[in-house]
C-alpha cells in the first residue's frame, strides 16, 4: 500500500536507526567487546569470499587484516579527513569514491557519515560505525575493521597515507549496506552523494546546459551542494580509457572549486575537478604547470593553486570542460539551493509504493492499455512562488533497494514519470483520460538508474503524477520525494479503484480478505493456510487433504512483492486470478473426473501452464508428488505449481543474457525457492 509522509524543515538531527541483526548499537556492541577484552567480528558481514563477490569466484587470494597487521600505529584520521585520502583499488567503485572526495569538503555532513568518536586509541575493540541515508531514513552500519589484502596491501579504497583507515572502513560499510563489494561496481556519484545526505539530485547534460551552468554550480558549492562529472562511453571498449588531454572517460570526478580569474585584462572561469584515483590530470590549458597561470596576479595564483600537486586534482576553463564532459551531477542540500539567492523553506511530501505485475505495473505511454493502472499521486498547487505566478517543484523518483538485489539477478528497472493536469472530481482515472490527454510535464527520458529527478514550474492547480517503469509488469520498490516551494495544498495516492467500480467478485474477495486480514490489513501465511484450506475443502470436484504450511510460505514468496512476508489486498488478488487459472488446469486435465492428477496428466497440465520441463525432472516430480499409484491430489498440486513458478521467476531474474545457464553460488541454491 503506498505510504505517505511529509517533512516540513524540521530543525535538529534525525536519529539513525540501528541495523544490526540483534538489534544493538554500536556503542553496546563495542562495549560488550571490551569487557570481554575481544575484537569485534561482524556476523552480519563476515570476512568470506562471499562478501567480496556474489557472481564470480574471487579473481586473487584475499587475507583479511586488520589494520593493526598491516601497519605499526593505525589511525582512523590522520590530522584531518581530506579529499586526497581517498585512492581507488582494485573495484570499480570510482563513482562512490568521488562522492567522498565530494563529502570531506563538508564537515558537517562528514561527521554524520563518518562519526569521529571512534579511533584506533581509546577503545578501540575492532569495531567502527558510518551513517548512511536510505529511502527516508538514516541508518548506522557497523562494520569489523578486517580488512581486504594482498601481500599485506589494502586492494581496495585506501588512503595515500598507509596508516590512515577511515575511508577503507568506510567503503566496506557501504559494500555491506548493499550485500558486498561487488555491489559497488558501477554507478552514478549522484546516488551515493544522498546516501551521505539525503539530499536531492539534479543532473545537467553540459551539452544542453543552461547559459548561467557557471552560476548555478557556483551557487551550489557556495551552498554546500556535492558536485560530480564524467564523460560518456560509447561501449565497454572505451571505459577508463585516457584522452591525449589526461581525461578519463566513463569514469566519475568530483568538481571541488569555482573560482573566476583576470588573465590578459578578461575574465575567465575556471572550474577544479579532483581524479579519485589521486592522479592522472588534466594536460590543457590551466593545468597545473600550464603557460596561463604566468599571466594571473601573483597573489591570486598563490591564492588558487595552493598545495597543488600532482594529487589528481586540476583547474580548467569552463568552456573546456563543458567541451570534454558530459554529464554534471549536483546534490543539493536543500533543492531551491540551485536557482534562488536568498534560503527558502521548501515543503517536502515523500511516498512510497510498488509497482506490481497485473496490478500497479502498468508500462509506460506507449503501454496505453495497461499505462492507467500505474499508481496515481494527485497534487494540488494552490499558492504561486513569491516572485511569479507560478509554483516550484522538484519531483524525484527513486526505486528502492535495487543494489542489494544485484545478487538476486534484478538490476535496476528503467523509470520515468509524467505529470498530467488532473480532471475535475476525479482521482484514479482511466485508459480513455490517458489517450486523449498530454501531460504538462514528465522526465526527460526512462533510464535505468537509481532516480529520475526533474525540477518544473507548474500554474497553480491540480496535477496527476503517474510513476512507472518503461515496460509494463516489472515490479519493483518505489519512494517519490516531491519539493515546493509552498506547501501543496493536499497530496495524496487515491485508492486504485473506489469501491462502486469494483465488480461483484471483487466486492467479495476484499469482503473475505478484510475478514482474514485484520488490523494490519495483511494475511499471513498461517491464515492463508487457513483461508484455503476452508475453501478448496468444500470443493467436490478435487480430492484435498490440506495445505501444509510451506507451501502457504511459498505462496508467499511467490506473491509478496514489497517483501513484508504477508500479502497485501493487491497481492492477494493477483494471488486469487492464479489460484482460478490453477484450479482450471487441474479440472481440465483430470480426464477421469478422479479428483485426483495422473502423473502422467501433471505433465500435460506443466506444459499448459508454460512451464516446460525435460523427461528427468518430470519424473523426478512424479516421484515427489505422486502417491503409490501415481496420483496427485490437489494439494501435492499446487505445492508443485506454486515451488515450479517461483524457480522459474528466480531463473529468469538470474538469466540477465537469456542464455538459458545460470551461476550459482551455495548461498542461491539454499534460497526457500530451490528448496
Amino acid at each position: 500500500m503506498p505510504l505517505q509522509s511529509t517533512l516540513s524543515g524540521g530543525k535538529g538531527k534525525v536519529k539513525a536507526i540501528d541495523t544490526q541483526w540483534d538489534g544493538k548499537s554500536f556503542e553496546q556492541l563495542r562495549q560488550e567487546c571490551l569487557q570481554k577484552n575481544a575484537l569485534f567480528e561482524d556476523p552480519d558481514f563476515p570476512a568470506t569470499d562471499s562478501s567480496l563477490f556474489f557472481s564470480q569466484s574471487v579473481p586473487l587470494q584475499f587475507e583479511w587484516k586488520r589494520p593493526g597487521e598491516l601497519c605499526n600505529n593505525p589511525k582512523f584520521i590522520v590530522g584531518d579527513a581530506n579529499r586526497t585520502d581517498i585512492c581507488q583499488g582494485q573495484l570499480g567503485d570510482c563513482w562512490l569514491l568521488a562522492a567522498i572526495a565530494s563529502l570531506t569538503l563538508h564537515k558537517d555532513a562528514l561527521v554524520r557519515v563518518v562519526p569521529h568518536d571512534q579511533s584506533f586509541d581509546r577503545n578501540y575493540a575492532g569495531i567502527f560505525h558510518f551513517q548512511f541515508w536510505q529511502h527516508n531514513k538514516w541508518l548506522d552500519v557497523v562494520v569489523d575493521d578486517r580488512l581486504p589484502a594482498v601481500r599485506n596491501r589494502l586492494v581496495m579504497l585506501h588512503s595515500a597515507s598507509n596508516n590512515e583507515f577511515w575511508s577503507a572502513l568506510l567503503e566496506k560499510a557501504y559494500a555491506k549496506l548493499h550485500g558486498s563489494y561487488e555491489s559497488l561496481k558501477g554507478g552514478s556519484t549522484m546516488e551515493a552523494m544522498e546516501d551521505f545526505t539525503g539530499g536531492v539530485g539534479e543532473m545537467y547534460d553540459t551539452k544542453q546546459a543552461p547559459d548561467d551552468l557557471f552560476t548555478i554550480m557556483k551557487k551550489a558549492l557556495d551552498r554546500g551542494s556535492m558536485m560530480g562529472c564524467s564523460i560518456d562511453i560509447t561501449s565497454s571498449a572505451e571505459s577508463e580509457a585516457r584522452t591525449t588531454t589526461g581525461l578519463v572517460k566513463g569514469h566519475a570526478y568530483s568538481i571541488t572549486g569555482l573560482q573566476e580569474v583576470t588573465c590578459r585584462g578578461r575574465k575567465v572561469k575556471l572550474i577544479r575537478v579532483r581524479n579519485p584515483w589521486g592522479q592522472v590530470e588534466w594536460n590543457g590549458p590551466w593545468s597545473d604547470k600550464s603557460r596561463e597561470w604566468d599571466y594571473v596576479n601573483r597573489a591570486e595564483k598563490q591564492r588558487i593553486l595552493q598545495n597543488s600537486t600532482d594529487d589528481g586534482e586540476f583547474w580548467m576553463e569552463f568552456e573546456d570542460f563543458k567541451a570534454n564532459y558530459d554529464k554534471v551531477e549536483i546534490c543539493n542540500m536543500t533543492p531551491d539551493s540551485l536557482t534562488d539567492s536568498t534560503k527558502r523553506h521548501w515543503e517536502v511530501n515523500l511516498f512510497e509504493g510498488q509497482w506490481i505485475r497485473g496490478s500497479t505495473a502498468g508500462g509506460c505511454r506507449n503501454y496505453i492499455d495497461t499505462f492507467w493502472t500505474n499508481p496515481q499521486f494527485k497534487l494540488r498547487l494552490e499558492d504561486a512562488d513569491d516572485e511569479d505566478d507560478v509554483c516550484s517543484v522538484v519531483i524525484a523518483l527513486m526505486q528502492k533497494n535495487r543494489r542489494k538485489l544485484r545478487k538476486e539477478g534484478l538490476d535496476l528497472e528503467t523509470i520515468g514519470f509524467a505529470v498530467y493536469e488532473a480532471p475535475e472530481d476525479a482521482d484514479h482515472v482511466g485508459k480513455d483520460f490517458f489517450r486523449y490527454h498530454p501531460s504538462k510535464a514528465r522526465s526527460r527520458t526512462y533510464i535505468n538508474m537509481r532516480e529520475v529527478s526533474e525540477r518544473f514550474t507548474l500554474p497553480p492547480g491540480e496535477y496527476l503524477l503517474v510513476p512507472t517503469t518503461f515496460q509494463p509488469h516489472h515490479e519493483a520498490d518505489f519512494l517519490i520525494r516531491i519539493f515546493s516551494e509552498k506547501r501543496a495544498g493536499a497530496l495524496w495516492p487515491p485508492p486504485p479503484s473506489l469501491p462502486e467500480e469494483e465488480t461483484e467478485e471483487e466486492r467479495g474477495l476484499r469482503r473475505l480478505f478484510e475478514q482474514l486480514a485484520g488490523p494490519d490489513q495483511a494475511i499471513s501465511a498461517r491464515e492463508l493456510q487457513q483461508m484455503l484450506n476452508g475453501v478448496l475443502s468444500r470443493r467436490r470436484e478435487i480430492k484435498f487433504d490440506g495445505l501444509s504450511l510451506g507451501t502457504c510460505h511459498s505462496i508467499i514468496n511467490l506473491m509478496d512483492v514489497d517483501n513484508t512476508g504477508k500479502l497485501e489486498f493487491q497481492e492477494f488478488k493477483i494471488f486469487w486470478e492464479k489460484m482460478k487459472k490453477w484450479i482450471m488446469l487441474f479440472l481440465s486435465f483430470d480426464t477421469d473426473r478422479s479428483g485426483k492428477m495422473s502423473s502422467y496428466e501433471l505433465r500435460i497440465a506443466l506444459k499448459a501452464a508454460g512451464m516446460k520441463l525435460n523427461n528427468k525432472l518430470l519424473q523426478l516430480l512424479g516421484l515427489r508428488f505422486a502417491d503409490s499409484n501415481y496420483d496427485i491430489d490437489f494439494d501435492d498440486y499446487l505445492t508443485c505449481i506454486v515451488r515450479l513458478e517461483n524457480m522459474f521467476r528466480l531463473f529468469q531474474a538470474m538469466d540477465e543474457n537469456k542464455k538459458g545457464k545460470v551461476t550459482m553460488n551455495m548461498f542461491q541454491v539454499n534460497t526457500p525457492e530451490l528448496i
